[in-house]
């Protein structure tokens, strides 16, 4: 038996699994760290502790007792800090949607930019810096004390990587040398080692989530139920949809269309801060408001910093629960909007991250868009992709493709057709109060 162990940081946690061949989870952990939002518009990480410390703690929790042929970390992007010659923090670790890597506009995240001026920031910040890292890399250093990332890592920070290498006149406008910028490496090379077990160079965590969650297939919707909510509509064909952003399918012939959303665990987490511990549920379809769910801007669709959540239709017949129910609903409006805007012939959703094991959400979701939901078996999917990539550092796989193989829905959700019909006119007010807020904050 070859185990493997994938790591993915995310926003509120370092998640970790050890896995054997068959994709059956040996041991488990989660590591929680705090997301700042010192101001609306600026999002963070205490580096030193999300992308070193919990990292290091989620590892040694899941390798207790076990022979670890190969490490993988994945992780959200853009992030970036700057680091001193031992890979400790000089500056906040920057997060995907902070001001500080704005304007984004709708292209993909390839293209966005967002990277580079983080980088420039971070430059201004500590000019002295040994290293300019994004989380991946601050991690592998920390494991393994190198500072290294895969290739795909390096072209989201485009156009600071010409998707060949570093471009030293980009780099040097921003203020920096590329020798400050982490080493590039191919998915499947070793960076190092971990004890006895190699290190592989890191990953996406979207990309890890794609390749083990089994939506593969034309009218799949891989929806990440995360601090960020994401959306990917599974296409055959390359499609520019003003808005969304167009990546290519880890599966063969397939492109995926959609993007984040802050309508995700972030907004729903802090929605549950005000409305207290009670959880029963709404019970009339026709009450309920209808809630914007934009505390920190929105990303994909709209690229809109100054949006700000606002809750609409209340009355006197509304209480925590009703509340409660329309944020769900929020999340699910954002999803059906993106497929609307992508024209995507849906059939079914594939649900992974850790609101899986939020039923109303899960519920939510699928009356509001109509879809039958499967959940699927590990929601710590990005982890879980991550230790199949390890597998290919290792060699005992020769590349990526045969991830699928570990692809398990645990269950299926079914809307609830009285929801789902009233939740359908809700949609379209939703809709107009979106449409409405465009140009105007």
């Amino acid at each position: 038996m070859t185990v493997t162990v994938g790591l993915d940081i995310g926003t509120t946690s370092v998640k970790a699994v050890a896995v054997d061949d068959d994709g059956t989870v040996l041991a488990r952990a989660r590591v929680v760290h705090e997301v700042r939002s010192p101001e609306p518009d600026r999002f963070e990480h205490d580096a030193d502790r999300a992308w070193r410390r919990n990292v290091r703690a989620a590892y040694r929790k899941v390798s207790a007792g076990l022979d670890v042929a190969a490490v993988n970390v994945a992780a959200f992007v853009p992030s970036l800090c700057a680091v001193d010659r031992r890979g400790r923090a000089l500056t906040p670790g920057l997060l995907y949607g902070d001001v500080r890597g704005g304007p984004v506009t709708g292209k993909n995240p390839a293209e966005s930019g967002e990277l580079l001026r983080f980088l420039r920031w971070c430059a201004r910040r500590a000019p002295q810096a040994h290293g300019y890292w994004p989380a991946q890399a601050v991690a592998n250093h920390a494991l393994c004390g190198v500072g290294a990332i895969d290739a795909v890592v390096a072209i989201t920070t485009h156009p600071l990587y010409d998707y060949t290498a570093w471009d030293p006149a980009v780099a040097a406008e921003a203020g920096v040398s590329v020798e400050q910028l982490p080493r590039v490496v191919a998915g499947d090379e070793a960076i190092g080692s971990l004890g006895g077990a190699m290190m592989g160079p890191g990953t996406v965590d979207a990309l890890a989530e794609q390749l083990v969650a089994g939506a593969d297939h034309d009218g799949d919707v891989l929806v990440i139920l995360g601090t960020t909510l994401i959306t990917w509509a599974v296409v055959p064909d390359w499609r520019e949809v003003p808005g969304l952003w167009t990546v290519p399918h880890t599966a063969p012939g397939k492109t995926l269309v959609g993007g984040p959303s802050n309508a995700g665990g972030l907004f729903l987490d802090w929605a549950g801060r005000l409305l207290g511990r009670r959880r029963e549920p709404a019970r009339h379809p026709e009450r309920v408001p209808i809630w914007l769910p934009y505390v920190r801007g929105e990303r994909t669709p709209l690229h809109d910093p100054s949006r700000r959540a606002s809750l609409h239709d209340l009355n006197l017949t509304h209480g925590p629960a009703e509340l409660r129910r329309a944020a769900h609903e929020a999340s699910g409006f954002v999803v059906r909007h993106h497929l609307e805007l992508a024209g995507a012939r849906a059939r079914r959703i594939v649900a992974t991250g850790g609101g899986t094991r939020v039923e109303a959400w899960v519920q939510a979701l699928a009356d509001c868009t109509g879809l039958p939901v499967d959940i699927v078996a590990v929601p710590e999917g990005g982890a879980l992709g991550a230790a199949f990539l390890a597998r290919v550092t290792a060699g005992v796989e020769e590349s990526a493709t045969g991830a699928g193989r570990w692809a398990r829905v645990a269950r299926r959700v079914e809307p609830h057709p009285a929801w789902t019909e009233a939740a359908d006119r809700r949609y379209r007010r939703f809709v107009d109060l979106t449409e409405a807020g465009r140009g105007g904050g």
